[in-house]
């Protein structure tokens, strides 16, 4: 139990990392209105701000920490992103003003790129035919919190616009004590790095590691993957209301659904799946699945059809974890935290992508003016762009022969 202590740690970190958009998005709009004043469109625009600002920060600092760490180790990295964070979420918690709210969320988003730290300690801790299941617990901790933040944000607002940001900061606060007691030094002089900021931010950072072979074409697949995958959280409330004539109630209820089913699937699926077909493989199977799951989702009409589906839909969450692992396999010990912090960047440029690129297209084909009115347009969209990812990873056999 002692050796898991620290394996805890790190996924409640990540679980913490994913709750905190979730935990504060059912008090946001009220809030907004609290401190700047407006009407809920008004809410929405700073609300959109906000999410970019918190996004654009994981973009910009998502390689700095990951460098920091492969420099100074990933112990103080850890803890002292707990601390600040919760500092921020007080500081959230007693903002008067929309400044003090935009400030508060780009500190946020510069703590939550630990991500890519807690992703390189699980690399240094796994041996190399262990590394992708690891990170399939990254992604069930990921999708956990997932479920959890909105729906304890949802209960805790009854206590006032306040209380979930009190209750993201115990969180936060009581794991970094945890952290303190049971996480070790993984960072050795043997695969510590000197820091560089030539290679410490998004542009040098990509790069650097591109330069590795076969990850060029996965950091492109990676990227093009995170914006068809974005295309939940981005449209699924208007696809949800405008193609089943669902309210919030059903809406949340199906993405927790989503939420658990991706979390198990990645807890429990993805060891015994890389065992018998090996990474790459795994990875083509998952976003093979995913392509036909948003095909069906572009076209299907019934609303409980598509939530009876959503266990099968889920499974294409196998990809990510599948992929990571052949990209961790790749780079050097002395590179897992540049790695994983580059890939945090990669994946927040999706996030401030989708929502841009999937909103635009639902609103073009569902306007009063569309020549055709299909609500399940973006997922259209992202099946194309996954079925790009699939050609890529099935074409590129001399890097991935192995995987």
């Amino acid at each position: 139990m002692q050796n898991r202590l620290p394996i805890i740690f790190i996924l409640i970190t990540v679980l913490l990392d994913s709750m905190g958009v979730g935990l504060i998005m059912p008090v946001m709009p009220s809030l907004i209105r609290e401190v700047h004043g407006g009407d809920l469109a008004n809410a929405a625009v700073w609300g959109g701000v906000l999410a970019m600002a918190f996004a654009v920060m994981q973009f910009l600092f998502g390689p700095t920490v990951g460098a920091i760490s492969d420099r100074f180790g990933r112990r103080p990295v850890l803890l002292v992103a707990l601390f600040v964070m919760t500092l921020d979420y007080l500081v959230m918690a007693l903002a008067g003003t929309i400044t003090l709210l935009l400030i508060g969320r780009v500190v946020g988003g510069m703590t939550a790129a630990t991500h890519s730290t807690a992703s390189a300690f699980m690399a240094d801790v796994s041996k190399p035919e262990e590394k992708a299941a690891n990170f399939g617990l990254i992604g069930a901790a990921f999708g956990f919190g997932f479920v959890l933040g909105p729906l304890l944000g949802g209960l805790l607002s009854g206590f006032g616009t306040r209380a979930p940001f009190y209750a993201a900061a115990v969180l936060a606060g009581c794991n970094m004590a945890f952290g303190y007691f049971v996480l070790p030094e993984t960072v050795t002089d043997r695969i510590r790095r000197p820091f560089s900021f030539a290679r410490a931010n998004p542009l040098g950072a990509l790069r650097s590691i591109g330069h590795l072979p076969g990850l060029k074409r996965l950091m492109i697949v990676v990227f093009v993957y995170g914006i068809a995958f974005f295309v939940y959280p981005a449209v699924w409330a208007y696809y949800g209301e405008a193609r089943f004539g669902w309210g919030p109630g059903m809406i949340g209820a199906s993405l927790a659904a989503f939420g658990i089913s991706m979390a198990i699937v990645q807890a429990t699926m993805i060891r015994p799946i890389i065992a018998r077909l090996g990474e790459r493989n795994t990875a083509i199977l998952g976003l093979v699945i995913d392509v036909g799951a948003f095909v069906f989702l572009a076209f299907v009409s019934n609303g409980w059809l598509a939530l009876l589906l959503t266990p099968i839909t889920a499974v294409g969450s196998i990809a990510g974890p599948a992929i990571q692992g052949i990209m961790s396999r790749t780079a050097s010990d002395d590179q897992q935290g540049e790695l994983q912090g580059t890939l945090t960047s990669i994946n927040a440029v999706g996030m401030i992508l989708a929502p841009l690129i999937m909103t635009q297209i639902f609103w073009y084909f569902t306007a009063a003016s569309s020549p055709v009115y299909m609500p399940g347009a973006p997922f259209l969209l992202s099946a194309v762009l996954t079925a790009v990812c699939a050609v890529l990873v099935m074409t590129d056999r001399k890097d991935l022969a192995d995987a």
